[in-house]
Order: C-alpha cells, then sequence, then structure tokens
C-alpha cells in the first residue's frame, strides 16, 4: 500500500510517509541509515506526535525502543516525518525486522512542525494537521514489558539510562 505523498516532480509517485520515534530519528544511533542514499531516499519533512497515545517503552538487553500498538494507552509519542521511496520503504522493513519484531502499519500523525519543501500546502491540507504515516510499532511482545516505563519521546542518552546498543556492538 501506497500514499501518494509529494507533488514535486522530483519525487516518485510511489513516495510514501513514515514517522519514525526512536533510534531512526535526527541525533539518534541509527539516523546514519536516513541518509545514507545507498539504502534509498528519505526526506525529512517534519516533526509530530501520534494522535493516539502508545506505549514506548525500552526493552530487552539492547535498550531498543518499542512502540507498543497498545491504541488509546500511554503518550503521544513524539517523532520526525520522512518521505521515502520503495527501497528506502523495503531497507526500513528488514532494519525494523517487519513483519516479525515490528509491523508496519498507518497510524494518524498530528504534524507539530512541517518542513517539507513544495509540501506546506501538504500539510494543510489536511484540515486538522493530520497525516497518515507508517509507523513500526509492536504487538508481538512479552506480556511483561507493559509494565515498564512509557516515555513519550525517544533519547538514546536520555535520563531512563538505557543506552540504545549498536547493532555491530552486540554479542
Amino acid at each position: 500500500m501506497w500514499i501518494q505523498c509529494c507533488t514535486n516532480a522530483a519525487f516518485a509517485s510511489t513516495m510514501a510517509r513514515v514517522f519514525v520515534y526512536g533510534t531512526l530519528k535526527k541525533g539518534q544511533p541509527n539516523y546514519k541509515h536516513m541518509i545514507n542514499t545507498a539504502k534509498g531516499l528519505a526526506k525529512f519533512q517534519g516533526r509530530g506526535h501520534t494522535v493516539e497515545k502508545y506505549p514506548l517503552v525500552i526493552a530487552g538487553k539492547y535498550n531498543i525502543p518499542y512502540m507498543l500498538n497498545i491504541p488509546g494507552t500511554g503518550h503521544h509519542i513524539a517523532g520526525e516525518i520522512y518521505s521515502v521511496d520503495e527501497q528506502m520503504l523495503q531497507f526500513l522493513d528488514e532494519f525494523e525486522g517487519c513483519p516479525d519484531m515490528y509491523q508496519r502499519t498507518l497510524m494518524r500523525i498530528q504534524v507539530v512542525e512541517w518542513e517539507g519543501k513544495g509540501g506546506a500546502g501538504e500539510a494543510r491540507a489536511a484540515a486538522d494537521g493530520v497525516l497518515e504515516c507508517f509507523v513500526y510499532s509492536t504487538a508481538t511482545y512479552p506480556p511483561e514489558w507493559v509494565g515498564l516505563p512509557y516515555h513519550d519521546s525517544y533519547d538514546s542518552s536520555g535520563k531512563h539510562g538505557l543506552a540504545y546498543v549498536l547493532r555491530e556492538s552486540r554479542e
């Protein structure tokens, strides 16, 4: 399923909108993948948060951020909105272990700040400033994760003290 998101001729008609809330955001450990054009095109469009509340937990021995797919519980999760091409979307699916570790689903995202070139009208097109974006969340998690602390925003070096362990540094 593809979302037509850009009218700019520089973009292919198969651009999809993706909302990232964890290690793929600017300044986070895996942001390097978002700007690696060998993996595809990802264009930063703006910032937002989930319309519905979700639990965002940091779990496992590698301190990975997970948005648990439990709508109505937790916080409005803050993140970044990107337009990505098919190649980048396929890379993200593999990177996120989709569909086993994470599942890519459409969620409603409230735009807080929009920087998309030629796309400002797109953010305004939704009268309420809400866009549908693909989000990697999980419905396949150990039940004890529901009892972990919930966060509204993720930063690998945040006050939580749970620094993310890069894949290349794992045992």
